[in-house]
């Protein structure tokens, strides 16, 4: 608003004093400064703006022609109207200044209420008594690490400032020394974690996801069935090495889905989102969560339950290809039922696509050949991943893996070091993540996990339950828990370890409970809205409503239970896992 008054002024300045002069330039400088200091002050509202505006026009309406031969009337009167014209903005900008002055700032600070909840709850906990079992240090640790917790929930402040002001509070009360509360920041897995958001984003800068998902379009996407089978093998086949699904979603299949709604008339503006858009979304949000669980390196909570399952002492023998075998048949039968069980209970009005694999041909076209970067690109993760499956014989980590290409891309150009330094996502997680995972660690180290754990399995013997039964009990608890939740990394970095030390406690076979867990930590990302980075991603393209996401949501969350449960169960028992 500023800028436009202050053009307009400066517009009629030039109306009556020639063009490069002297005067010119002063009176167009001196009324752009009051201009400014009048208008751009947050308090004035736009009306008083436009009034503001209005009110000068009069006193910088052109010179009269009549005048063009009288010089001296002529500088005269220019000097009135700048005498008069220069009053007015001064005076407009001391009335704005007080207006502002008047104002209270407003507050910008941390939330108050779910502050206040937060701190509230653990100051709770501390002043509580606590069990003879468990130590003054352990019990002062689980107040902080609930009340973090419960503004990761809340959200009084970004997830990283609030984590950052549980990790001092630990220091500042001395419940955890500086070292074991920084302790998690060397943790190889969070480390490893970070550098997926960086190999996510050479996928989405090189535009080889995109090409990727392109190709299936074009093979498969006659029809609007086939065009969703067409994403879901995409997603799949994209996972393993693009280990981010808000990065898949927003940086490669949203875009594509958006590209062909819009060709085919579905637009969420005119109320036509039902035609194609809202069918493709829904498809694209349950097909993740299935794909995140079929690759170990799809999705970095993955990473986050192999880690925590080591420090309760469970270790998985080859962790990428296990993960992968044991997940591979009821993911594959959910992905590829899924679309079709959306189709019946969600069906796209349109049921043809004939314009898909044209559109998926002009894009490709436009994308040109392969360029050096893709090509990059594709070594690179080829490398990565046969070093994640083969790295225990070969003695690599898997963290050193992800380092190498990393290193590759840096030094060939496809990703340049501010690319990284911008990637505010991977830096943030790394602060709140390695809270969390200090604090879980610390309160195990501490023993009020295996307390806790003990407990409930204590409960569940009375109860005379048998392993399977606490088994299916413990997972639907740890599912439905998440509507609670805004995150699948902050769910498995709050609860996962309590959780998995509760099934071994009931008997649960340790690598049943450790692969389950982790397989439903990604189903779970399809529940809700607010569930999963991928979820705020598809709700905000704006195809689906509120309603509709959280009722599908369920729905899906019935079918994926019952194939992972039946499917998964045959399979588990050939696999000789129980």
């Amino acid at each position: 608003m500023a800028s436009a008054v202050q053009s307009s002024l400066t517009q009629r300045w030039q109306t009556f004093a020639p063009r490069g002069s002297a005067q010119t330039q002063h009176l167009r400088a001196s009324s752009n400064l009051a201009c400014i200091r009048a208008i751009s002050t947050p308090a004035v509202s736009p009306r008083k703006c436009r009034s503001l505006a209005s009110a000068f026009r009069g006193l910088t309406s052109p010179i009269p022609s009549s005048l063009a031969f009288n010089p001296l009337r002529r500088e005269e009167l220019i000097h009135q109207k700048k005498s008069v014209l220069k009053r007015g903005l001064v005076k407009a900008a001391a009335a704005a200044e007080l207006e502002a002055k008047a104002t209270p700032p407003a507050w910008e600070g941390a939330a108050i209420l779910p502050s206040f909840i937060s701190i509230a709850l653990g100051l709770a906990v501390w002043k509580a008594p606590k069990p003879a079992a468990i130590s003054q240090q352990a019990w002062q640790l689980l107040a902080i690490f609930l009340s973090t917790i419960t503004g990761l929930v809340l959200s009084p402040l970004p997830v990283g400032a609030w984590a950052f002001l549980g990790l001092t509070v630990t220091v500042l009360t001395k419940t955890l020394t500086f070292q074991a509360a920084f302790s998690a920041f060397t943790n190889d897995v969070i480390w490893l974690i970070v550098i997926s958001f960086f190999f996510a984003r050479g996928f989405v800068k090189t535009g080889l996801g995109d090409r990727v998902a392109t190709y299936f379009v074009k093979w498969l996407g006659k029809s609007t069935l086939g065009l969703s089978y067409g994403l879901t093998v995409a997603e799949a086949l994209i996972a393993p090495a693009m280990p981010s699904t808000t990065a898949r979603a927003g940086g490669v299949f949203l875009p594509i889905i958006k590209s062909l709604s819009l060709a085919g008339g579905s637009k969420p503006e005119d109320g036509t989102q039902k035609k194609l858009g809202a069918y493709l979304i829904q498809n694209q949000f349950q097909a993740a969560g299935n794909s995140s669980a079929l690759f170990l390196t799809a999705a970095a909570q993955n990473l986050l339950c192999i880690k925590l399952a080591g420090e309760l002492g469970v270790k998985v023998p080859g962790p990428w290809l296990t993960w992968f075998k044991v997940a591979s048949v009821p993911a594959l039968v959910a992905l590829l039922t899924g679309p079709l069980i959306l189709y019946k209970i969600f069906p796209p009005e349109s049921k043809n696509t004939p314009e898909a694999p044209g559109i998926a041909t002009k894009r490709l076209e436009a994308m040109g050949p392969v360029t050096k970067n893709e090509w990059v690109m594709i070594g690179t993760m080829l490398l990565a991943v046969t070093l994640w499956i083969f790295g225990e014989q070969l003695g690599v980590a898997s963290v050193v893996a992800a380092m190498l290409g990393l290193c590759v891309l840096l030094v060939f150009g496809v990703l340049k070091w501010d690319d990284c330094l911008t990637e505010k996502s991977a830096w943030d997680t790394l602060l709140w993540f390695a809270v969390l995972v200090g604090m879980s660690g610390q309160l195990n180290n501490l023993g009020l996990v295996k307390y806790m754990s003990d407990s409930v399995a204590q409960t569940l013997a009375n109860a005379r339950l048998s392993w399977q039964a606490s088994f299916g009990l413990l997972q639907v608890v740890y599912f439905t828990v998440h509507y609670l939740f805004a995150s699948q990394t902050a769910h498995v970095g709050a609860l996962y370890s309590a959780f998995l030390a509760m099934n071994l406690a009931a008997g649960v076979p340790p690598l049943l409970a450790v692969l389950a867990l982790g397989y439903s930590t990604n189903l779970f990302g399809a529940l809700t809205h607010y569930s999963s980075g991928q979820a705020a991603v598809y709700f905000g393209a704006g195809y689906t409503t509120l309603p509709e996401t959280f009722k599908l949501g369920f729905i899906m969350a019935i079918w994926n239970a019952l194939v992972w449960t039946v499917v998964g169960g045959v399979w588990w028992k050939f696999l000789g896992l129980y």
